[in-house]
This record gives structure tokens, C-alpha cells and sequence, in this order.
């Protein structure tokens, strides 16, 4: 069995009040990242990376490997208009079956236990899709008014999600949909039974600038 992990870089900078994309920016001694790949590196699986980047940051991904002497192997893709057809390219570049972890580069905290336990879970029942539980409570808006939700009927949707590679090609072979907001939803849609596994608190996604400074906290 091989196993493969698209990393996928998509974002800017808008969101955290930076002009640098948020991949980029440095966290402890090193931009994002660089502990996102280095974290699947490192996995009991040791997957083929293949990285998904916009274009534009191509030249600027070279240079900053050049500078931190980054060495790690991987596969540099061009990304898409959306999350979705960014995924569809990296899955291309990919020729034989296997296993494959989807991961978004800005949650550089994942652990390898997390990578070991969807590998081993998607292996076995096709896919795994982390989550944890919301711990705060949960209202559902329409208009100016506001109804409160169970929580405990509700899930928060991580990465990695990781799938038999026929189960993606399959999914990926439909066009887009606004609704198609992470790959789950693709293979959902598809047909395919979606299991959930355990995620981790810890595994933050950065978005906003306290999510940088948590994660700073996190990795000392």
C-alpha cells in the first residue's frame, strides 16, 4: 500500500491582518508551513507529500526553502480557483492507489499520532474524517432572530481527512458545488459513507492572529 498526504496552502493573509499568505508566516523558527509538512514527514506512515500552492507563491514557497535550508521532499503543485479544484490538481499528479491524507497547511500542530490513526482508520473503512465536539454552546442565526442548537447532535470538522484514493478520483469527478466545503463533503456527495474518528483541541487551524499566538504557546 502507498500512502500519499496533498497538503493544501490556498490562503492569504487577509484574514489575519497580514500581507504575508498565512502558510508563510513564522512560527517558533520557521513560517507555517514547514511543521506541517515536517509533521507528515515524520509520521509512522512517512506519506509522498505533494503541496498545493496558489501560483503566485510558487517562487515565494522556493525562497523561503532556500533560506531555511528546507530539504524535506515533496511535490509542488498549482492551485485552483477553490479548495476543491486545488485538491482535484493534487490528486492528479498522483498515478497509482493508495491512501491519501488531505491536510490544510495552516494546522501545522497536528500530531503524529492524529496522521497515524487516519491512515489506519481510512485503511480499514475506506475513509476517516476527524472532529471534536463543540464546547461552547451553539445558536443557529436566520435574520435578527436566533435559535440554540444541541451541541451535543453537532461535530467541528478537522483535518486531516484521509480516503482510499478510488473513493476520491470517484468523488472529485463531479463538478463544483458551493456546498463542497471540505473533501468529506465532495465524497459525501458521491456516495460514500463519511467516519468520523477523534480529532484534537490542539490541532487549531490559524485564521486569525490569536490563533498564530496559541499556536506559539502550544509548540513551546
Amino acid at each position: 500500500m502507498k500512502y500519499y498526504a496533498i497538503i493544501v496552502g490556498g490562503g492569504s493573509g487577509k484574514r489575519m491582518q497580514n500581507p504575508v499568505a498565512k502558510q508563510f508566516l513564522l512560527l517558533g523558527n520557521q513560517p507555517v508551513l514547514m511543521h506541517t509538512l515536517s509533521a507528515f514527514h515524520h509520521s509512522n506512515f512517512k506519506p509522498e507529500l505533494i503541496l498545493v500552492l496558489h501560483p503566485d507563491l510558487h517562487q515565494q514557497w522556493d525562497d523561503l526553502c532556500t533560506q531555511y535550508n528546507f530539504d524535506i521532499p515533496h511535490l509542488l503543485v498549482r492551485g485552483g480557483e477553490q479548495r476543491f479544484h486545488s485538491v482535484r490538481n493534487g490528486l492528479m499528479a498522483i498515478k497509482g492507489d493508495g491512501i491519501i491524507a488531505i491536510h490544510d497547511a495552516v494546522r501545522p500542530l497536528v500530531s503524529q499520532k492524529l496522521i497515524t490513526r487516519t491512515f489506519e482508520e481510512a485503511e480499514e473503512n475506506g475513509n476517516a474524517v476527524c472532529c471534536i465536539k463543540p464546547s461552547d454552546s451553539v445558536r443557529r442565526l436566520k435574520g435578527d432572530q436566533s435559535k440554540i442548537i444541541n451541541r451535543d447532535e453537532l461535530v467541528l470538522v478537522q483535518t486531516p481527512q484521509t480516503f482510499e484514493i478510488s473513493q476520491l478520483r470517484k468523488a472529485y469527478q463531479q463538478s463544483y458545488r458551493a456546498k463542497f466545503t471540505d473533501d468529506a463533503s465532495v465524497v459525501e456527495k458521491a456516495g460514500f459513507k463519511i467516519n468520523l474518528i477523534e480529532g484534537e483541541r490542539n490541532n487549531l487551524k490559524i485564521t486569525f492572529p490569536e490563533d498564530l499566538e496559541l499556536a506559539h504557546f502550544l509548540l513551546r
